[in-house]
């Protein structure tokens, strides 16, 4: 009888635009393939538990339509029409293109563009070392984060908060507009151990009845943009009943006395109108949190992609401060943990040549950039020469119509790196086969935790996949951009890295597999003060100088009210456009991220708005119908579906499905705007009014 053999375990990180970053073991079935991916134990953060997207990851890697070769475009922009070539046919002609953008109309001509298709620091931000080492445009990362960093930040004096593990010593977990269910299942971990060990409570704050809500023992589904006006009620009633922590405020906070007088009109009743909460909802929930020092505010990135959301973040942070609920373990606000990692990536990034004379281009208006809008440009060169990593711009950036117009320009040239056929890639000059994170060697923070990880090379790629550090240093030496980061490997990065952030070396790290950073308990709670000059919590910001690290001035911070309120700035409903739209993220794909995966396609369907049965009834539309939703900036077809669970006037749809997946190939992002919004720009991707018709 053949006796069977156990596959050997690697140790990796999950790589995806997750704040978790998951610890995982990965079984090896050989040089070149993996069998089950499961979440690592000896992680106290990860604690075992992955989402099922990942868990499923060998579909994804051994993919029959994985990018495997080099190819250059044979047919119209758009057609998928392709030939393979060699990898130095592919390098030279685009390093000959950039280097024609460059002699023509300068170095600004080139543009970098990149985001968190992974987040390994090496493959993620690499390119940035190429931008500056050639003075080729910048990119204000905008597309995310600005507006909920901000807003954090606003309160804080930086991005860092209690041990995201104390949710699991509180009595009272506030899950505030994220989704964890769906994209990041490890706060469902920690916030349910609570409630197991300790009889904690889970109050769940969203627009929609989704599967965290599900799992709630109080859930508040309010109108979008509205969370400003709910945390001010919950303030007032902190004030009104005696639960505001004096002595804290006293010490710890700015203007105290000021804002107890400012939300003096803020009641629930007040709230209750904006929010369409009920009075008596809002004053239980405001109850639970005065009555509970044990209170973890868990802060996500959904409620701040509001044109008002950095001041919706800075007001549901400010409850904390209130009650004190900081000076408990268990207690506090968080939202991220980037601010611990004090990386020094002036090699990673190629900083010491970066030249803040270049001009920056925001990533968000991408499509206005590509247009030739003089607004992004001012008095610099069109754009005419690109190259893409990590980042599907046609199906996620705001305003496709324009950013699909841009792409199809005749002038423009793009070389997209890429492990799929995305949107973007079909609009390419030349398309290169990128490794998956199992395939090359990367270093890993996490912002939902406090860990430093190494993701080692397990596997070899398929075909002639090469990772974004070896496309960097080909195009780096074709176009002669110098830099001593072009003459290393990955490894060598990630040590020098360690070494010179404080984290030891490389070969420490790969003997202890995670690092532990999370600072000491005074620290994160801010017992000895918070992280302004003053050590106070600042309830009044200067919003023009709050203390964010990737910012950039547009003119726009001056108009964010002083105090926490309410500022009803979001783009209106009107009688052309009733309803307002919300592009929620779905459990099975993330962002355009396992668009790919028949097992994420199956569970996910074709696309459909989810609308609120008695709307559909004044429009006289039934559920499965097809239906058209569409603004100013264009519409798209999708079936919709009778879903009670979120307030009338109201319509989700969840994720970024492919955009050839919708009737017509107008994806999700033709509805939403590229308008910067308040303080430091950055796109509002659930603000957006829209109408709905009968296709």
């Amino acid at each position: 009888m053949q006796q069977r053999t156990s596959p050997s375990v690697g140790y990796s990180v999950c790589p995806h635009d997750c704040p978790s970053t998951c610890a995982l073991e990965v079984d090896l079935l050989g040089n070149d393939r993996i069998g089950r991916v499961r979440g690592s134990e000896a992680n106290t953060y990860t604690a075992g538990v992955i989402c099922n997207k990942v868990s499923r990851y060998a579909e994804r890697v051994h993919h029959p339509d994985r990018l495997l070769y080099p190819m250059r475009r044979t047919g119209p922009k758009g057609s998928g029409q392709f030939t393979r070539i060699s990898w130095d046919e592919a390098l030279d002609l685009t390093a000959e293109k950039f280097l024609e953008a460059e002699r023509t109309l300068g170095a600004e001509a080139v543009w970098p563009y990149f985001y968190a298709g992974t987040m390994g620091l090496v493959m993620r931000d690499g390119i940035q070392r190429l931008r500056h080492a050639k003075k080729y445009s910048q990119m204000f990362q905008s597309i995310c984060t600005t507006a909920a960093w901000t807003g954090f930040i606003a309160g804080t004096g930086k991005l860092a908060g209690p041990d995201p593990r104390e949710m699991a010593k509180s009595d009272l977990v506030v899950i505030w507009g994220t989704n964890p269910v769906n994209t990041q299942v490890n706060v469902m971990t920690h916030a349910t151990r609570a409630r197991k060990e300790r009889g904690a409570k889970i109050v769940v704050i969203d627009i929609y009845q989704n599967g965290t809500m599900a799992q709630a023992d109080m859930a508040l589904c309010l109108r979008p943009g509205t969370d400003g006006a709910l945390a001010c009620a919950v303030m007032h009633v902190l004030f009104r009943d005696g639960h505001a922590n004096w002595p804290y405020l006293e010490k710890y906070t700015d203007h105290p006395r000021e804002l107890e007088a400012h939300l003096k009109t803020r009641t629930p009743e007040w709230a209750a109108a904006i929010t369409g909460l009920g009075v008596a909802e809002i004053e239980a929930f405001a109850r639970l949190i005065g009555t509970t020092p044990r209170t973890y505010l868990r802060l996500g990135y959904g409620f701040s992609r509001q044109r008002n959301g950095a001041f919706n973040m800075h007001a549901a942070s400010c409850i904390a401060s209130v009650t004190g609920a900081w000076l408990n373990e268990g207690g506090g606000a968080f939202h991220n943990n980037g601010a611990i990692y004090k990386w020094n990536k002036s090699l990673i990034e190629g900083l010491d040549m970066h030249d803040p004379r270049v001009r920056t281009l925001d990533m968000s208006r991408i499509g206005p950039v590509l247009t030739g809008d003089r607004s992004d440009l001012g008095d610099g060169p069109p754009v005419t020469a690109m190259l893409i990593q990590n980042m599907n711009p046609v199906q996620v950036a705001p305003e496709q119509r324009l950013v699909k117009a841009g792409f199809a320009r005749e002038d423009l040239f793009t070389c997209v790196h890429e492990q799929f056929m995305t949107a973007t890639a079909k609009m390419a000059d030349v398309v290169l086969p990128a490794t998956m994170f199992l395939e090359h060697e990367d270093l890993y923070q996490g912002g939902g935790h406090q860990y430093i990880s190494f993701g080692p090379k397990l596997i070899e790629p398929p075909g002639e996949c090469r990772s974004n550090h070896e496309v960097l240093v080909g195009i780096a030496k074709r176009v002669g951009a110098v830099h001593r980061g072009f003459e290393m490997t990955p490894a060598e990065i990630v040590d020098w890295t360690l070494q010179n952030s404080g984290w030891g070396t490389l070969k420490e790290l790969k003997e202890k597999r995670y690092m532990d950073v999370q600072p000491d308990f005074e620290t994160a709670h801010y017992t000895k003060g918070f992280a302004y000059p003053d050590g106070k919590f600042k309830f009044k910001p200067d919003w023009p100088k709050v203390p964010v690290g990737r910012r950039h001035d547009w003119g726009i911070a001056q108009t964010v009210p002083a105090l926490p309120d309410y500022w009803d700035i979001n783009e209106k409903a009107d009688a052309q456009h009733p309803f307002r739209l919300a592009t929620s993220p779905s459990r099975s794909y993330l962002n355009s991220s396992f668009n790919e995966m028949p097992s994420s396609r199956a569970r996910e369907g074709k696309p459909r708005v989810k609308m609120h049965p008695e709307d559909m009834a004044g429009l006289a539309i039934v559920d499965g119908q097809t239906v058209r939703l569409g603004n100013e900036r264009g519409e798209i077809k999708l079936s919709v579906e009778a879903f009670p669970g979120l307030q009338r006037g109201v319509v989700i749809v969840e994720s970024i499905p492919p955009n050839d997946d919708f009737e017509g190939g107008e994806g999700l992002n033709t509805l939403t705007s590229a308008k910067r919004i308040a303080p430091f720009g950055g796109a509002a991707f659930h603000d957006n009014h829209v109408w709905v018709r009968g296709a």
